[in-house]
Parts: C-alpha cells; structure tokens; sequence
C-alpha cells in the first residue's frame, strides 16, 4: 500500500515536471500546467490519480494551507493602510461590479440561483500568484499600475476569505443547524481568534525573535503554526482555510514575516500544485465537453469586462485611462482562490460537478491568455489608445502619487561592524536608508541612526525579491562571506537592477571576480584597514625624531 502510494506521487511529481517544462517553453504559467497534469494522469485518461484517494487531498490541504497562511502574513497594518483609498475603492468597486454583471450572466447561461452566486463570486478574484510573478519579471511591481494592482489584490484576497467563511457558516443545503450548534462554533471560533490574538500580542514576537537566527526552526515553526491552527479552526466547525489565514496575519506585523514568506514560497509551489492535480483529476472529459461553449462566453467576459470595469472605476477617481487600462489588463483572469472556493462549494454539496468543471475551464483559459496580455500590454495599450482617449481628460492622480514616492539612497545587507559603520558613514551624508539582517539585535544597534530596518536572509534569493531594489539607486553587500555576495549579485542581475552595486571581498580572488562585473564596486575591508596601518605606521616613523 505504501509503496504503490509512494510510486503514485512519483509518477504526479514527474507528470508535473514535464508539464512545467512545456509550460515554461510555451511561456505559460505553470498552474495551468498542473491542472491538465491532473485531467491527464486523473481516471479520465492514464488512471494515475484520483481525487477520492487520501494521500492527494492530504497534499492538496497542506498546499491550501500554506498557501492562506502567506496571504495573511501579507495582511499586515501598515501595509493596508499603505494601500490607501484608491485600492479599497477599486477592489471593492471591480468586485461588486464583476460580481453584479456575473451573476445575470450565469443566469442568463441557464444556472440555478446558488450556482449562479457561488459563479459571480468566483468570477470577481483575480490571481495574486501569477500578477505578482509576471509583473515581478517585467520589473512593474514597483511603478503605479503594479502598485494598484497589488493593491486591489490584496482587498480581493480579504475578501476571498470573507467569502469562504460565509460558506462554511452556511453549511450543506437542506441541513438546518441548531442555533446552538451555530453559537458553540462561533463563540469557539471567538475564544479561539482571541487567543490567537493575544498570542500575536505578547508571545509570537518574543518567539520569534529567540529563534531568529535558527532559519531551519523558523521555517518548521511557521509550518507548524499554519497547519496547527487550520487544524484547531476545522475541529471548532470552521474550516482550515480560515485557520490558516489568522494564522498568517497573526505573524504579519512582525518584523520576520518577509524572512519567513520567503523561504515558505517554494514549499507552497511544491504543495499547491497536488492541489491543482487534484482540481483536474476530477475535471472529467463528458463535463469539460459540455461546459466549452459557456466557459468561452465566461472567459470573453473576464478578459474585456474585468479591464473595462477596472478603468471606469478608476478613472471616475482621477486616474490616468492609461494607467487604469494596464491595472485592468493585469487582472484580467481569475484566481487560484476561485478554484479553491468552487472547490469548497463542491466538497459542501452547494455545486454539481458541471460548475467545478466551467470554472476550472475558465481558469485554464483566462490565465493563459492574461499571461499574454500581460507581457505584450504596450502593445495592447497602442491598439486601445484610441477607445480610452477621451477619458484621459479625467486625469489628475497618476502623476501626483508617483511624486510623492519616496526611494531610498541605498540599500545595505549587512548590520555588523563593517555594515555599521557604512551606515552611519552614509547618513551622516543625509542618505535614506534600508538595513537588512538576519541578526536581531545588530538592525536594533543601527535603528537608532534613523534608518528603516528588515529582517531576513539576504543568502535566499527569494528575499532579495521582495526588497525594493527597483526604487533604490545603491545596493551594498556589507555581509563578509563570499557566499551571500555571490547570491545577492545574481539575484540583482536577473532582477535586471540596473543600478550600482558594491560588494564585499576578503581575499584577492573573490575581488576580481566580483571586478569582473559591470556596475560593481568591490570593498576589500582587509586591505583598506592594512593600507591605513601602514600609512598611519609610515607617518609615524617620518615623525620620529630620533630616526
């Protein structure tokens, strides 16, 4: 029994390999990958999975755990006050709209009245995973549709949640819970979100700070605190998913989130795409057949509808039709999240099979051909120009929200004495700077100097990516092992940073490798500090009178 399970999820990691392979020779973001992995190895063609089998759900939970749990580390305070006005309003304002003009459509296409809500709400989301990476690749995370649309993503992953809480609150049509059944899961649900709470108040930070310096154990812990509390919430008649969620925001407003999001993404890349193959091992032929026509009218709908409800809303708030359209076409799909809410609904008995298959279809279809609206979007903005001109007299706010962005002069990896004294040495010339570390109390010594600090690993290239190199004109290495010079400088490399970078070397070799580098300004720490004894010893010795 366990070695045909252990033969089965080989045989699933290789059909995904390969799968992700092509996906990366066609250009295609490799969710869409996975979801044909699984109709392939599912019972409708090789029989290699089914999404009845235990070992594949356990996975496919595990992926949608992690998964809620990132988002929520990214739902800290300040971000979302950071995102402003014109997020909520654009996400609340695409959401209610798509919502509305979904809805009629799925009745129009002859669905009953929940499967045309469950549709409607599914229709609304738009894919953080593949915006963030696609924009993160063409380097416009940074500029102002990038910005928006991060932003408005973070109000529909909000939302999403809000959604699936609603769901399980709901419970199986034809059931009528008790009232105090409903009390008991709220009031445990209460006790529960209190504790975790108070937890995030005064115990998690301190926790967290212990650890700090074990990446290994933190990494374990933010598992284990994921899974834990996705566990507790499915016990108390919640569902993990909401579990999962406060167990990320209780971690958001910590200093190590962006650490521990960073060395979470890849074990989520590795366990969500079991759910993925679990979502198309169920997507059987006969159902895809007969829901094609419907999903090419719903995907026509997502791809021109979501961008033009994204510009009226935006330019009814002073922003620039150009600006509003490359927001829109960024967002023009939907999202993993409603594949999992559908998925939901299905496992509740709230859909039949024939919704959970259109809206994968529509996943399939709207994330491919948005991955190509996405890298060909100035080509897209030329050919609509025309059509959008005439709202561009509404503009007033795209270039005032660039003005005030505020970049910094450098950023500096690196806390300990030689880092220390870079710093000190560039504020006293008035440079606003970004510290990073992986030491605690090193970011605490150089605080006081005015500077904003962050904790994480610079030796893990998945963090570099969440720096904001892209509106910084100095990365400085100060760290002194060869190592994590070598990661920080690829890393900026295939970021396309075209800024200056210094590096740090402490023997002759590593220097002329790092010389070897366009824009890189090498430090040698051991030979700056002999060439200063020397100098100091010879001036000495000139001044010796006996001599």
């Amino acid at each position: 029994m366990v070695d045909a399970s252990f033969f089965q999820i080989g045989a699933v990691l290789g059909l995904a390999l390969l799968g992700g392979l092509l996906a990366k020779a066609l250009r295609q973001p490799v969710i869409v990958s996975y979801i044909i992995v699984g109709v392939v190895g599912g019972p409708a063609v090789l029989g290699l999975v089914s999404a009845e089998e235990d070992e594949i759900k356990l996975l496919a939970k595990l992926g949608i755990a992690i998964l809620l749990f990132l988002v929520g580390l990214k739902l800290d305070i300040h971000l979302i006050r950071a995102i402003g006005p014109v997020a909520l309003l654009t996400g609340l304002g695409q959401v209610i709209l798509t919502a509305v003009l979904g809805f009629g459509l799925a009745l129009l296409l002859g669905w009953d009245l929940t499967s045309a809500i469950y549709i409607a709400v599914a229709l609304t989301f738009s894919s953080t995973i593949i915006v963030v990476k696609l924009l993160g690749d063409r380097r416009e995370l940074d500029q102002l549709h990038g910005r928006l649309a991060v932003g408005v993503l973070i109000v529909q992953d909000i939302l999403v949640v809000l959604a699936m809480l609603t769901i399980v609150t709901v419970g199986q049509p034809g059931e009528q819970a008790l009232a105090s059944e409903i009390a008991v899961t709220l009031g445990g649900g209460v006790v529960l979100f209190g504790i975790v709470a108070l937890l995030a108040r005064f115990v998690l930070p301190r926790l967290l700070e212990w650890m700090a310096k074990n990446q290994e154990l933190t990494l374990v812990f933010g598992v284990s605190w994921a899974v834990a509390l996705a566990a507790i919430s499915a016990w108390l008649g919640l569902s993990m998913e909401i579990g999962a969620f406060v167990a990320g925001v209780a971690l958001a407003s910590t200093p190590y989130r962006e650490s521990l999001g960073a060395r979470m993404v890849s074990l989520r890349d590795i366990m969500i795409l079991f759910f993925f193959i679990e979502l198309g091992s169920s997507l059987t032929l006969d159902g895809a057949v007969s829901q094609l026509l419907p999903a090419i009218l719903v995907t026509l709908f997502i791809l021109v509808g979501k961008p033009a409800i994204v510009l009226l809303v935006m330019t009814l708030q002073g922003y620039r039709a150009t600006v509003a359209l490359r927001t829109g076409l960024t967002l023009a799909q939907i999202s993993e999240f409603s594949l999992i809410l559908i998925a939901l609904g299905y496992s509740l008995g709230q859909v039949n099979e024939d919704v959970l298959s259109l809206i994968t279809l529509v996943a399939i279809f709207t994330i491919t051909i948005s991955t190509y609206f996405i890298s060909y979007q100035d080509r897209l903005i030329a050919l609509l120009q025309p059509l959008v001109a005439p709202l561009e007299s509404r503009f007033r706010k795209g270039a005032e929200e660039d003005a005030q962005r505020h970049p910094y002069d450098a950023i500096v990896i690196g806390a300990g004495r030689l880092g220390s004294d870079i710093v000190r040495g560039l504020r006293g010339e008035g440079a606003e700077l970004l510290v990073v570390d992986l030491d605690p109390r090193a970011l605490k010594s150089v605080a006081p100097s005015g500077v904003d600090t962050l904790y994480g690993d610079a030796g893990d290239p998945d963090f570099i990516k969440v720096l904001p190199v892209h509106e910084t004109k100095t990365v400085v290495c100060a760290a002194p092992d060869r190592s994590t010079n070598l990661v920080v400088l690829e890393s900026l490399q295939r970021l396309g940073y075209e800024g200056n970078i210094c590096l740090t070397a402490l023997d002759r070799q590593t220097a002329a490798t790092f010389e070897s580098y366009d824009r890189v300004t090498v430090v040698r720490p051991f030979q700056m500090a002999a060439t200063s004894i020397v100098s100091g010893l010879k001036n000495r010795l000139n001044q010796d009178p006996e001599r």
